[in-house]
């Protein structure tokens, strides 16, 4: 079986793919001819909001990928079993019909590059020149695991990826580390917190992120402002400010401004409540929605404070919750259960722009232009607040977080 298996694969030679990882021979990645992506956008901005409200702590910092998450799980679904499959489709939204097809077409609509990221230092230092949306996948197997064809076939065609063995008795999780830290340019440099021995094999993902403002913050920055926390403490932190015209809208207890990066079609959207208000009903669809429609240039004061933090969430529990309790992942290779599903995600934003990185593991064993404003807006982000990091175009978010508190690490 294992003669057969190498004759179905050869060595990837798509730029930036991983040259150690096998592709499916003689299989192409497919360029989808009109899939539904505005459903599947849909669907992962749910998930991604669903996924927040259930996992992340009001008084906490936080950041998620819903693109890297369900990128992951749309590969694994390409190997689960009936049942689970279905459960995959109704908490991630995925189409019916395609949903390979259509996270394909999705990538390409959104990428900016095919290649890994060039290594970064921890703060946005030099602004790229187009913004950089970059992203990795790979399937790792223990030695002489018979993966199916079919599945081989699916990472190849809809994903570009293939499958590398590696021995989880020594090294695998080292090599999967060096991964996670090539293609998120060192921002990710450790996925599992532990690896069985009997692993049988690990399916991952990458996104990584870094972009300029349009228009950077080159107001002199407030010192020592007072942030109210969820728990009515306060912090001392600075905050960045801007003056000038940028998209605004408000709605009942809330406040939203777009800021462009570089390139055109990549934003970060601040979603600030009212004092005392939440922060994660802001990250709701239909409230991404409407702030989407209504946004309207407004001269605006804009005080934000820096943010850098990480966060890691244990999926499994959380996917529970919602409604995914299936683990038999069969189609992949034989008797394949996932047991582990991780998420670590990191993002820094200063006065010259934003750098975000992902990565999502699954591991198994056995409108027209405004009147003029009256005065400027202010949108002081002095309390606990949502941010979104959106491809404009089909509204996909990329990165969703809270700033609970501007200083902690966490």
């Amino acid at each position: 079986m294992r003669r057969l298996l190498t004759a179905l694969l050869t060595r990837a030679a798509r730029p930036g793919t991983d040259p150690n990882m096998l592709v499916a021979t003689g299989v192409r990645r497919k360029r989808p001819v009109a899939p539904p992506v505005a459903e599947t956008v849909r669907g992962l901005a749910a998930f991604g909001h669903a996924l927040f409200a259930q996992a992340a702590a009001p008084e906490a910092n936080a950041v998620l990928s819903p693109l890297s998450i369900g990128y992951a799980f749309g590969m694994a679904r390409a190997g689960a079993a009936a049942a689970t499959a279905v459960q995959l489709d109704r908490v991630f939204g995925f189409p019916t019909r395609g949903p390979h097809t259509a996270l394909n077409a999705l990538t390409r609509r959104i990428l900016t590059t095919g290649g890994s990221p060039p290594r970064s230092g921890r703060a946005v230092r030099t602004r790229p020149e187009p913004p950089v949306l970059a992203m990795a996948s790979g399937l790792f197997t223990r030695q002489g695991l018979s993966v199916r064809p079919g599945f081989l076939h699916t990472l190849a065609a809809q994903y570009g990826t293939g499958v590398r063995e590696v021995d989880f008795t020594r090294d695998a999780a080292q090599i999967i580390d060096a991964w996670a830290a090539r293609e998120t340019a060192g921002r990710i440099t450790k996925v599992f917190d532990h690896l069985a021995p009997d692993t049988q094999l690990v399916l991952a993902n990458a996104v990584y992120f870094k972009a300029g403002w349009e228009w950077p913050f080159t107001d002199p920055p407030e010192r020592g402002a007072a942030f109210t926390r969820a728990d009515g403490t306060v912090v001392r932190t600075d905050l960045m400010r801007r003056s000038g015209t940028v998209p605004y809208a408000a709605g009942p207890g809330w406040q939203a401004v777009e800021l462009r990066y570089t390139g055109g079609e990549l934003v970060m959207w601040v979603l600030l409540p009212e004092a005392g208000g939440s922060p994660v009903g802001l990250l709701a669809p239909e409230v991404m929605t409407r702030v989407a429609a209504e946004l309207e240039e407004r001269q605006v004061e804009l005080a934000l404070p820096r943010w850098d933090f990480s966060t890691r969430l244990d999926l499994l529990e959380s996917l529970s919750a919602l409604g995914l309790t299936g683990t038999d992942y069969s189609g992949i290779a034989e008797e394949i259960f996932l047991e582990q599903a991780i998420h670590r995600a990191a993002v820094t934003v200063d006065e010259r722009g934003t750098e975000a990185a992902a990565v999502t593991a699954l591991a198994s064993a056995p409108t027209g232009p405004p009147p003029p404003p009256p005065k400027p807006v202010r949108v002081r982000a002095d309390r606990p607040f949502a941010f979104a990091i959106v491809h404009r175009p089909t509204l996909m978010p990329l990165f969703i977080g809270q700033v609970a508190d501007p200083v902690a690490k966490g």
